[in-house]
């Protein structure tokens, strides 16, 4: 935190934020920097997407609201997955098809894979009630998350991300209605210990 804290007051930095720490861990940081007059970090860079929810909606809220770090959520689309590409298999042009990403190949054609693929199919009615696409729904379902501040996005074309910039379009649509849906869809809905005792 010292040298995070020496790089924004030479003006090399605005913030700063962590990527994959816990709770826990950014807690203890923002607790060391109040002690020590150093800055603390802003944000934290988190996994969120349709299929990987706790972390965001359950681990961090508290510091939403307590200590104001906001969450930068990276991989919207599950490494492609939530695209649809792998609906009938592998294509041999996806990432999925490499040698380095054998995990997510894996992954795809495990039971949970499967299970994921014929959830997106019912997402995908959905995301034609609405008009947009299936990454599009994905996209604003991640965006309108109040802890959220932002989504890296990748894309391997220009139009992509011309269609995954699309996304802000239909964050409107995203009603506590449409929310609904989702979730009883994906049937992974995350729960705090709060919400368990009401």
């Amino acid at each position: 935190m010292e040298a995070m804290t020496y790089v924004i007051n030479q003006g090399m930095s605005m913030y700063w934020g962590t990527s994959r720490w816990t709770a826990m861990e950014i807690m203890e940081a923002y607790s060391v920097a109040r002690q020590f007059n150093l800055i603390p970090p802003v944000c934290e860079q988190a996994e969120y997407h349709l299929f990987q929810r706790e972390k965001v909606e359950v681990q961090l809220p508290e510091l939403y609201h307590k200590i104001g770090v906001g969450a930068m959520t990276w991989s919207p689309l599950a490494c492609g997955i939530i695209t649809g590409k792998y609906q009938n298999g592998i294509p041999e042009t996806s990432r999925a098809s490499m040698k380095s990403y054998q995990w997510l190949k894996e992954k795809i054609v495990s039971e949970d894979g499967r299970k994921q693929q014929a959830k997106l199919k019912e997402l995908g009615h959905i995301a034609e009630k609405l008009g947009c696409t299936l990454p599009q729904l994905a996209v604003a379902w991640c965006l309108r998350n109040e802890g959220v501040s932002s989504v890296l996005l990748g894309s391997s074309s220009p139009e992509q991300l011309t269609e995954n910039l699309g996304s802000i379009q239909f964050l409107p649509k995203m009603t506590s209605h449409v929310v609904s849906d989702i979730d009883h869809i994906l049937g992974n809905k995350p729960y705090s210990k709060k919400e368990y005792r009401s």
